[in-house]
């Protein structure tokens, strides 16, 4: 079997082209397969091998202190999802070119972990009795896969566009509670950030995202797949991959 794993962690890179090179070498030696992204706020890490490689290539990560609380989503295939490993150095390691959306110049935005949502998706308000809205911050391709029963989606082809996006919904918005989610966290958490800043005070960002919900909680309140990155497709509750079962009927766009 395949270890797949997505992880991403903010930090300070001072030398953001010396830690991806560093990287690089590691993931060959331990022959693995995916993308690497390094970027002076931080890491983005898709990777995929055999499962010990694996463990040893991020047991080795955590040693270095920037990256020690580093969490690592897992799931397993039958083949690798990756024709090739690349790493790169990027400005951000996801885009969103907003001053006031950057982890490392503000605190965290506040976070819900998946079993609080789990709970308040299935009473049906959040513990102060107020309704609860799942903020879809992905792109319509993902979406089409699967989202949250409900969720507020976008119609957006890119993450930068997601402000502008959400502008009209904002005054509808004010009287619930937000929560913001994406594949596994990184989208969600600069989107939090930015809305906190912009003057929201009522937004989450669901801990983990989407994957993280399935590996905690399983599937309840979410409707379809999750959409990934690579050859695997999609996953579903159970961290399986699309390719390797049935396909489901199409969802139909809501736009």
């Amino acid at each position: 079997m395949i270890a797949n794993t997505a992880a991403y962690h903010f930090a300070v890179i001072d030398a953001p082209q010396a830690l991806c090179d560093q990287l690089l070498a590691r993931a060959e030696a331990a022959g693995l397969r995916g993308t690497i992204l390094v970027a002076g706020e931080g890491l983005n890490l898709f990777l995929a091998g055999a499962p010990v490689a694996i463990e040893g290539f991020y047991s080795t990560l955590r040693e270095d202190a920037r990256f020690v609380d580093l969490r690592v989503k897992t799931s397993l295939s039958e083949h690798q999802p990756f024709a090739r490993l690349k790493a790169k150095v990027k400005d951000e390691i996801i885009s969103f070119r907003r001053d006031d959306g950057q982890p490392l110049a503000y605190p965290r935005a506040p976070a819900v972990d998946p079993a609080t949502v789990q709970r308040w998706l299935r009473q049906g308000h959040d513990d102060a009795g107020k309704p609860v809205v799942m903020l879809d911050t992905r792109n319509l391709q993902e979406v089409e896969y699967g989202t949250f029963k409900d969720a507020l989606v976008l119609p957006i082809h890119k993450f930068t566009d997601l402000p502008e996006a959400l502008a009209p919904h904002r005054e509808a918005l004010k009287d619930s509670t937000v929560v913001s989610f994406c594949t596994g966290g990184i989208r969600c958490e600069k989107a939090a950030l930015w809305m906190v800043n912009d003057g929201m005070d009522n937004v989450l960002q669901l801990e983990g995202g989407i994957l993280g919900y399935f590996e905690e909680v399983g599937g309840e309140g979410y409707e379809g797949r999750c959409f990934v990155f690579d050859e695997r497709v999609a996953l579903d509750a159970e961290l399986k991959p699309m390719v390797d079962q049935p396909l489901p009927e199409p969802r139909p766009s809501a736009f």
